[in-house]
């Protein structure tokens, strides 16, 4: 019989939670939900729910598997359960663990998403068989999650792996934006799919002399990271001039931070830079330009193998 685990992914519109083999990493039963309401208990609430419909299509009992993990985007305290900040959903100091410990009625262990997504590729993605590994995700914000001697580090109060929220120096001389942290200067300002869009749209009201408004059928609110990747690849001078500014950015921090942590394997992920080989390409000529030549030698790239469903694998293995 398979050995079962619970994972669940919070995002910042959806909910989803999923039973795992825990011997293959297959899902044998998952439900997804919108989120309507991001208040803490709701959001308690729709996940347990999901969980329980989740059980059912698996025929067992959510309460007798040994609790659950949870991967959430926000920077979680490590075993307190407590979420310090999400900006995503708007929260502060949100005991979460407690109140979805509560909803389920079964033990619940939260982390960082980016930490459950470098597990569920550790175990069973393109980290198999490395023990020193650096997972990026470029999607609606930036996020890492980081494996030394083949363990989950989550660091002194458990927000290691915020990359992210590391500052850069504002590309061509520009202002320093502000990210959704509160603060003034991450990355996730400048690369973030959200904070990304949210420039490209200030650009165009300027003036900005680019494709990218007609391949968003003239409306501001259609603009995406994808339609600056069309851009690009039709030779708009502004899509390739902004993934060279932005391929820059995320490059220079990810080398830095394979050059610091000296990985065998960095796994980069995510929506938006899945889904624009143009910013991919570019923040990898500056990720071989930053790393250090000793950290370089026997150093491999990959893409996450597990996609979307990374953080679901990974989140209910954190146990096993």
């Amino acid at each position: 019989m398979a050995r079962l685990a619970l994972g669940i992914d919070l995002g910042g519109t959806n909910v989803r939670a999923a039973l795992v083999d825990a011997d293959s990493g297959r899902i044998v039963a998952a439900r997804k939900s919108p989120l309507s309401d991001r208040a803490p208990q709701a959001v308690a609430d729709a996940a347990a729910a999901a969980a329980r419909e989740a059980a059912a299509q698996a025929g067992v009992d959510p309460a007798g598997l040994h609790g659950a993990g949870v991967g959430l985007a926000g920077q979680c305290l490590g075993s307190t359960g407590v979420v310090a900040n999400a900006p995503n959903l708007g929260w502060r100091d949100v005991p979460f663990g407690a109140l979805l410990t509560r909803a389920l009625g079964a033990e619940a262990r939260v982390v960082n998403d980016l930490s459950a997504a470098a597990w569920g590729e550790l175990r069973f993605g393109a980290a198999r068989g490395f023990s020193e590994v650096l997972v990026v995700f470029v999607g609606s914000g930036v996020g890492s999650g980081l494996v030394v001697r083949g363990r989950l580090v989550e660091g002194a109060r458990g927000v290691a792996g915020e990359i992210g929220h590391l500052k850069v120096t504002p590309p061509r001389g520009g202002a320093a934006r502000k990210c959704g942290c509160g603060q003034v200067g991450c990355l996730e300002a400048w690369a973030g799919g959200i904070n990304l869009s949210a420039r490209v749209r200030e650009d165009l009201a300027a003036g900005a002399d680019t494709a990218v408004r007609d391949l968003a059928g003239g409306d501001l609110a259609r603009v995406s990271p994808g339609a600056v990747e069309q851009a690009f690849a039709r030779g708009d001078a502004y899509a390739r001039d902004l993934w060279e500014e932005i391929g820059q950015l995320l490059g220079t921090v990810v080398g830095n931070a394979v050059t610091l942590l000296n990985p065998a394997r960095l796994i980069l992920g995510g929506g938006v830079l899945m889904g624009c080989p143009g910013l991919l390409a570019a923040t990898r000529r500056s990720i071989d330009a930053t790393v250090s030549p000793s950290a370089a030698v026997g150093f491999t790239v990959a893409k996450a193998e597990l996609g979307d469903d990374a953080g679901l694998v990974g989140a209910a293995l954190l146990e096993r």
